[in-house]
C-alpha cells in the first residue's frame, strides 16, 4: 500500500527491479536520475557560449538568439505540467523513454537549421521533452522512500546533478572553438541516445498498474484544481521557485556578465559556473549529512542565512566597486549553497501535500519554477544585465520574496492546525 502522510517514514528497500535482469541499487538509481536531470542544464548552459556564433551564422540579432532560450523555457514550463500527470496514468518509465526519443529528434533538428525561426521551433520541441526526467525523477524517489532516506537520496541526486551546470558552458565553449555551434546539439543528441539505452536497461517502474490514476479531462481538472487551489502549494513551491530565479538570473545573463562586464572569453564561463556548482554540490552534501538530525524548518532557515548574506554582500560590493574577479562571482557560491540547503526539504514538503498524485504535484512545482525562470530569461535578465549592481539587486529581491513566502507558509500552516484543533474541540462528546 502507498505510504501516506500519517504513516511512519520507513525507507523502502534499497534495491528495486528493472525491466532487465540486473537490479538498480540506491546509488545506481541516483546516478541515473541525476543523468536524466542533467538534460535540462545541458540544454540551456551548453549553448550559451555559442550565442555570438549562432547570431553570425544565422544572420540574426542578439535578441532573437536570446529568444531561443525563452522559447525553450516557456515550452519546458508548459509541458512540465503534463509529465507528472502522464506518468501517474501510464507509468514513470514509459513517459521518460518517450520524452527522450522526442528530444533526440529535436536535437538533430537544431543542428540542421538554417534560420532562426526553425531554431525557435526545434528549441520548443526540446523544451517540450526535456523536463520529464527531472519531474518524474522526484516522483520516483518519493514512490520508493520517505522521510530522511528520501531527503538523502534527493540530495545525492542533486550532488551528482550539480556537475552539469559547471561543465556544460565550459564544454560548450570548447566545442564552439574546436568545431561550431551545431556540434553542441549533436553532442546533446548523442548524450540522449545513451540515456535512452541506460533507461531501457536500468530504470525501474516504481508505480504499479493498480496505483495509477485515470487519465481523463475530468480527473485531471480536479487534480489541478486541488493543487493550484492550495495556498500552501503556492507558498512552498514559490519558496523554491524564487530562490532558483535569483540564481537563474545570472545564468540567463551569463553572456553579458562574463564577456561584457568581466571581459572574459567564451571559453572562460567556468569563472561563473564553477563557483555556482561548487555551492550547489556542497549544499546538497550538507543536506545529505544533516538529514534526520535537524528539522526541515531549521534546515531551511540555515539556508536562508547564506542566501540573504550573499545577496547583501553582492549588492554592497557592486554599489561601491566595479565588477572584478573573484569578488563578483564569490557571492554566487554562497547563494547556490544556501539554495541547495533550502530546496530538498521544501520540495519534499510540497510532494507530501497530495500523496496520491505525487507525479502531478511534481509537475506543478516544476511548472511554477520554470515559468518564473522563463520570465527571468525573457524579460528580467535582458532588463538588468546592463549593470552588475542591478543583477545583484534583482537576486536579492528574489530571495527576499522567497523568504517571505516560506514564513507565510509557516504561519498559514500553524493557523490551519489551530483551526482544526478548534473545530475538534467544538465537536460534542456523546
Amino acid at each position: 500500500m502507498r505510504k501516506t502522510e500519517s504513516q511512519p517514514a520507513v525507507a523502502a528497500p534499497a534495491t528495486v527491479e528493472t525491466s532487465g535482469s540486473r537490479p538498480a541499487n540506491e546509488r545506481g538509481l541516483a546516478l541515473l536520475l541525476a543523468a536524466l536531470a542533467m538534460l535540462g542544464p545541458f540544454s540551456v548552459d551548453t549553448y550559451l557560449p555559442a550565442f555570438p556564433s549562432i547570431q553570425a551564422s544565422l544572420q540574426t540579432t542578439a535578441i532573437e538568439v536570446q529568444q531561443t532560450l525563452t522559447a525553450y523555457m516557456f515550452s519546458f514550463a508548459v509541458m512540465i505540467l503534463w509529465h507528472g500527470a502522464l506518468s501517474d496514468a501510464f507509468g514513470r518509465r514509459n513517459i521518460i523513454l518517450g520524452s527522450l526519443a522526442v528530444f533526440c529528434v529535436a536535437s538533430l533538428g537544431c543542428a540542421a537549421v538554417h534560420s532562426i525561426e526553425y531554431l525557435w521551433a526545434f528549441r520548443i520541441l526540446q523544451g517540450v521533452s526535456a523536463g520529464a526526467g527531472v519531474v518524474i525523477g522526484r516522483a520516483i524517489i518519493r514512490d520508493l522512500y520517505s522521510g530522511a532516506p528520501a531527503a538523502r537520496l534527493l540530495s545525492l541526486v542533486t550532488m551528482i546533478f550539480s556537475v552539469a551546470p559547471a561543465i556544460a558552458p565550459i564544454l560548450g565553449g570548447w566545442i564552439v572553438k574546436i568545431r561550431d555551434w551545431r556540434a553542441i546539439f549533436l553532442f546533446l543528441f548523442l548524450y540522449t541516445v545513451l540515456l535512452i539505452w541506460f533507461c531501457y536497461k536500468r530504470l525501474p517502474e516504481t508505480l504499479p498498474v493498480d496505483k495509477r490514476q485515470i487519465f481523463s479531462p475530468q480527473a485531471l481538472w480536479s487534480s489541478y484544481r486541488r493543487v493550484f487551489g492550495s495556498p500552501l502549494f503556492h507558498l512552498k513551491a514559490g519558496t523554491v521557485a524564487f530562490n532558483f530565479a535569483g540564481l537563474f538570473l545570472y545564468v540567463a545573463a551569463a553572456p553579458a556578465f562574463i564577456t561584457e562586464h568581466l571581459g572574459l572569453g567564451p571559453d572562460q564561463f567556468g569563472w561563473q559556473f564553477v563557483p555556482t556548482v561548487a555551492g550547489i554540490f556542497l549544499g546538497a552534501f550538507t543536506v545529505n549529512r544533516l538529514a534526520g538530525s535537524i528539522t526541515v524548518p531549521r534546515q531551511v532557515i540555515l539556508g536562508f542565512c547564506f542566501l540573504i548574506g550573499s545577496g547583501l554582500f553582492n549588492v554592497a560590493y557592486h554599489a561601491f566597486f566595479p565588477p572584478a574577479l573573484p569578488w563578483s562571482v564569490a557571492p554566487l557560491f554562497f547563494y547556490a549553497f544556501g539554495m541547495s540547503v533550502v530546496a530538498p526539504g521544501v520540495t519534499l514538503l510540497v510532494l507530501d501535500l497530495f500523496p496520491d498524485i505525487r507525479g502531478l504535484i511534481a509537475s506543478c512545482q516544476s511548472f511554477t519554477q520554470t515559468m518564473l525562470a522563463a520570465l527571468v530569461a525573457g524579460v528580467i535578465a535582458p532588463f538588468l544585465s546592463h549593470s552588475v549592481l542591478w543583477l545583484a539587486a534583482g537576486q536579492l529581491v528574489a530571495v527576499v520574496i522567497a523568504l517571505c513566502l516560506w514564513l507565510g507558509g509557516r504561519s498559514y500552516r500553524q493557523a490551519q492546525i489551530q483551526r482544526e484543533l478548534n473545530a475538534w474541540e467544538t465537536v460534542p462528546v456523546e
